[in-house]
């Protein structure tokens, strides 16, 4: 499969992922309502995909004639909060699902035609970057999905019993050195990914899974959220005013932990990676136990690094292989995987669901490498960059596989937790 039926392939999954989350799984009133502030009316990111792509693939890369120039405002992204988007005129769930189908139609239809080179199409840059986009909101869409009342309108895969993991040691010793962050050749790579630049990292311990839901279950129980020692200033004004005393989406009946996962009430899984926790949830039970989070670099040092070949590998397990057999990735489970899974997935230290399950939350906050060039828009990434967001690695369930690398760098505020987040710890050597 050359570059442009792989394009092809990609441009037309994605589309079915997202026709499967908005007008494949729920009726109109659904879909133009708002389940919170924190989120966008569904047919609003339908329609917001499409036209992304058409301001980049049709009018950037192709240099077509544009299809609806009127409606660009109401989808920049950047002109209007989501908390105010149901107050646009927003197109119909029919009207979007008709947009997004004519631009994609002359999206394939003039693929034939645009050179891949320069530096936007070059190596299928720009188309790269829009699949990725569009999967990212399928991801958004799915947060708005776990929050949402009623019913569950996705069901879960068949065929995908709950497994059980395997015991692994507790951490592993990652060696001092230097290493190879981030890349400066991955087509699939964006702006905030790059130039790859040596960092020299002293040696730390990193856990082998994430924080699984008994280990954080356990911090709640012995009044983690009730002593400040374990709380940075701003987390306990954070938690003393949200009045949080658990994850995201747990809660107590007949002396159980509870949780509602995309319309089903279910016991919590003692033995899942635990998620819906924010950055100063994470931090305090790191306090707790002892531990820190790791650093971004620690983070990708672990899950890229490989101490024998002296080189990095652009996913975990090596430099390719489907994703199936080595993560939890890409929706076909709609929650993580067990702690101790995918042993074919584990970096070349030993440490085990680096990439899927959760996204993990570093200490670190979120700034451009040294070199970091904006491109092709400041948007993406530079007018985010600063401390009050803090960098999310690896991935969650919800994840396409296209962005499930190592390099790939999330950012959001220490305060989110409508995400799929989780974290692991480390320690000094």
């Amino acid at each position: 499969m050359d570059v442009k039926e792989r394009i092809v392939a990609e441009l037309v999954a994605a589309r079915d992922r997202s026709f499967g989350l908005t007008v494949g799984a729920l009726e109109d009133p659904e879909l133009t309502s708002q389940v919170s502030p924190l989120m966008s009316p569904l047919v609003w990111d339908l329609a917001h995909i499409g036209n992304y792509e058409e301001q980049w693939l049709l009018r950037a890369a192709a240099g077509a004639e544009a299809v609806r120039p009127d409606i660009d405002d109401i989808y920049d992204a950047f002109e209007h909060p989501r908390a105010e988007r149901p107050s646009l005129p927003l197109l119909t769930p029919k009207e979007s699902r008709a947009y997004v189908t004519t631009v994609r139609d002359r999206v394939i239809d003039s693929l034939e035609k645009v050179p891949l080179v320069g530096a936007l199409a070059g190596d299928g840059f720009v188309y790269h970057m829009v699949i990725q986009h569009e999967h990212m909101h399928d991801e958004t869409m799915l947060a708005t999905h776990q929050l949402r009342k009623g019913a569950p309108a996705l069901l879960d895969p068949p065929g995908q019993e709950p497994g059980t993991g395997e015991a692994v040691g507790a951490e592993v010793l990652v060696p001092g050195g230097p290493f190879l962050m981030g890349t400066s050749d991955d087509p699939w790579a964006y702006d905030n990914e790059r130039p790859g630049h040596l960092v020299d990292v002293p040696s730390y311990y990193i856990d082998t899974t994430p924080v699984g839901n008994a280990a954080y279950a356990a911090f709640v129980e012995a009044g983690g959220y009730q002593d400040p020692r374990w709380w940075q200033p701003k987390g306990w004004e954070w938690r003393s005013t949200s009045g949080k005393e658990a994850p995201a989406f747990w809660f107590r009946e007949g002396g159980q932990w509870m949780r509602r996962r995309l319309g089903r009430v279910e016991p919590v899984p003692m033995n899942e990676p635990v998620q819906h926790v924010c950055w100063y949830e994470a931090d305090a039970y790191a306090r707790w136990a002892g531990r820190r989070l790791p650093t971004e670099a620690e983070w990708e040092k672990a899950a890229s690094w490989d101490p024998v070949a002296g080189r990095k590998r652009r996913l975990p397990w090596g430099d390719s292989g489907e994703a199936d057999a080595h993560a939890n990735l890409g929706q076909r489970r709609l929650h993580p995987s067990p702690l101790g899974s995918y042993p074919e997935g584990a970096s070349a230290y030993g440490v085990r669901q680096l990439v899927g399950d959760v996204w993990e939350w570093t200490s670190t906050s979120f700034h451009g490498y040294p070199g970091f060039r904006s491109f092709p828009y400041k948007e993406y990434s530079e007018v985010f960059f600063g401390d009050d967001y803090k960098v999310l690695k690896g991935g969650s369930w919800a994840t396409h596989p296209l962005s499930g690398r190592p390099t790939f760098r999330n950012w959001d505020y220490p305060i989110r937790r409508q995400i799929f987040s989780g974290f692991r710890c480390a320690r000094d050597a």
